[in-house]
């Protein structure tokens, strides 16, 4: 049960019900003045996403301590803008060898107390390499730890189809971390009901986020790779024993400067129709198996 301490100013409240109609967990009720309230069973089933507080007109409901004169104003975006952010964000694997400023580095983290969550779980675990002399000990480490893991006898054909990895980082190329200066890992509880999807989300947000501040970013599934194999860099990056590593992401300074967006070929859209609803038990086995993989 959360304790909500629900307050409403009875001189701004104009009895709308938007509180009470947009609450998914229906914790909300009008009382005899038609003042809402919190409803019969209403804190166990509340999960903290203060919808209410954000979908009043005149700011007369609080909850949870949160005053709405704290909460910013929803401003209108241009969407042209929105999508050639979307169009023109690229994965950087160029980046200055220097730190992010603190500033910058500050509304990065912020930003991320804003992510959507599965039932507004927010657990969600940030480590952040922010310092590029932790990053270069943390890649210098895993590198070395990775060239001495692939050079025992018994793991090369293991790793045959690796070979160009273990050649490259025997010549000294940083081909896991790319020479980024900085790398934030999201973790999500293990017991999280969105716990592969949650982490994703939170990235996409980030790397939207970070290339509007001029700062490029890569999706890294060879760090993700390196980290599921290695407990102690984990434990470097003080990720919870309740939390599952989930994913990582380089980002910094970018040193290449993309002057257009690219040509993708197009996925593949459909428009649903009311039909295609009928499979035989073989078709719908099928369907399970592929949705499990």
């Amino acid at each position: 049960m959360v304790e909500m301490n629900l307050k409403i100013d009875s001189e701004k409240c104009v009895r709308c019900g938007q509180c009470i109609n947009d609450c998914m967990a229906c914790a909300l009720e009008f009382d005899e003045n038609k003042i809402p309230k919190v409803a019969l069973g209403g804190e166990n089933r509340c999960i903290k996403c203060q919808h209410c507080l954000a979908v009043c007109p005149t700011g007369a409901l609080s909850i949870f301590d949160k005053n709405p004169e704290d909460s910013e104003i929803k401003k209108i975006c241009n969407p042209d803008e929105v999508l050639n952010l979307i169009k023109n964000r690229r994965s950087y694997r160029h980046f200055k060898q220097e730190n992010i400023s603190p500033e910058i580095m500050y509304k990065l983290k912020d930003m991320l107390n804003w992510v959507p969550t599965g039932v507004n779980d927010h657990r969600l675990h940030f480590s952040f390499i922010d310092d590029i002399e932790v990053m270069n000990d943390f890649r210098n480490y895993t590198n070395k730890k990775i060239i001495e893991f692939a050079s025992k006898p018994v793991l090369n054909v293991m790793f045959k189809k690796f070979e160009r990895y273990k050649k490259a980082l025997l010549r000294g190329d940083d081909i896991i971390f790319r020479g980024a200066p900085h790398m934030v890992v999201v973790s999500s509880p293990i017991n999280a009901h969105c716990k592969d999807v949650d982490p994703m989300i939170a990235l996409s947000y980030f790397e939207l986020y970070a290339q509007s501040l001029g700062i490029g970013t890569c999706w890294c599934g060879l760090a993700y790779g390196v980290l599921r194999i290695m407990p102690e860099l984990c434990k470097q990056l003080e990720i919870p024993n309740t939390h599952k590593m989930s994913y990582a992401m380089l980002f910094g300074l970018p040193d290449v400067n993309y002057k257009r967006a690219t040509q993708p070929e197009s996925c593949e859209f459909v428009s649903v129709k009311l039909e295609n609803r009928d499979m035989n038990f073989k078709e719908k086995l099928i369907r399970f198996l592929i949705n499990s993989l």
